[in-house]
């Protein structure tokens, strides 16, 4: 017994099933997000399963790793071999692990510099550049050009050496602390504003606490998308990398609807 033909789908089917509009799932085809779509004899397009389940991948994924990073990724799943796609998503997994050992490397190193703020500070404890660097394990020239974005305030002795007190050693920790859970430098300069204005160390630590629970959410999500994602490279397999349709036969009342419009895809 033959399989019956696989169900064609207007561009309207395929927004609804997805929670798309009808633009944004041309919007899809148009970006290589989901395989090219087949033209019914009146030019209307006509989509298949394999089309819903990539636009649902990628839906999925864009909650896990940004609309940005789906975007380019999609394409390339969709069209390379089972073997390359799998080896992507692996490292999309490793990639949230990573990041979630900066973040709470990040909040260790964060506890250590507010705990240390409070104890009593001695002059003889003041760092040179070169033992501040080794201390946090980073180059000397991270602290020279942290120092030039505003981030840490060393001393200058008579000899216009840095020395590094109590106030900036805190502050180096907390800049090291931050650009190792991934933090960019504008934003650290933000949080060191509000830290010098208010004195609220607390609040970094719940700023760290809040994207990790940010990163956790996305791993959620990934997961949710890995049942999408696990049918469209079993679909790959079978088809045997080819990106086809079942060509659909004169439209009809069931065809896209031409004067349909609704905002972009938000990419």
């Amino acid at each position: 017994m033959s399989n019956p033909p696989e169900r064609v789908r207007s561009t309207a089917e395929i927004g609804r099933s997805v929670g798309y509009s009808v633009q944004q799932v041309r919007d899809l085809e148009r970006l290589g997000i989901i395989p090219p779509a087949v033209r019914a004899a009146n030019g209307y397009r006509r989509y298949g399963a394999r089309h819903e389940t990539a636009a649902r991948a990628y839906r999925e994924l864009a909650a896990a790793i940004g609309p940005v990073a789906a975007r380019a990724l999609m394409p390339m799943l969709i069209r390379s071999s089972v073997e390359r796609a799998a080896e992507r998503v692996d490292a999309l997994h490793a990639d949230l692990a990573d990041e979630r050992s900066r973040l709470r490397e990040a909040l260790r190193g964060l506890e250590v510099a507010v705990s240390d703020a409070d104890d009593v500070f001695d002059d003889a404890d003041e760092m040179t550049v070169g033992e501040l660097a080794q201390a946090l394990g980073v180059r000397t020239s991270a602290l020279r050009h942290w120092e030039r974005e505003g981030l840490i305030r060393p001393m200058r002795d008579g000899r216009s050496a840095r020395r590094y007190g109590s106030g900036a050693i805190t502050e180096a920790r907390v800049v090291a602390a931050l650009r190792s859970g991934g933090y960019g430098i504008p934003a650290i300069t933000r949080i060191l504003e509000e830290l010098r204005a208010h004195g609220e160390n607390g609040g970094l630590q719940s700023i760290l606490a809040a994207r990790l629970d940010a990163l956790t959410r996305r791993s959620v999500a990934l997961l949710a998308a890995a049942g999408s994602l696990h049918a469209l490279l079993a679909d790959t397999e079978r088809a045997g990398g080819a990106d086809t349709a079942t060509p659909a036969g004169a439209g009809g009342p069931g065809g896209e609807d031409p004067a349909a419009s609704a905002p972009r895809l938000d990419v």
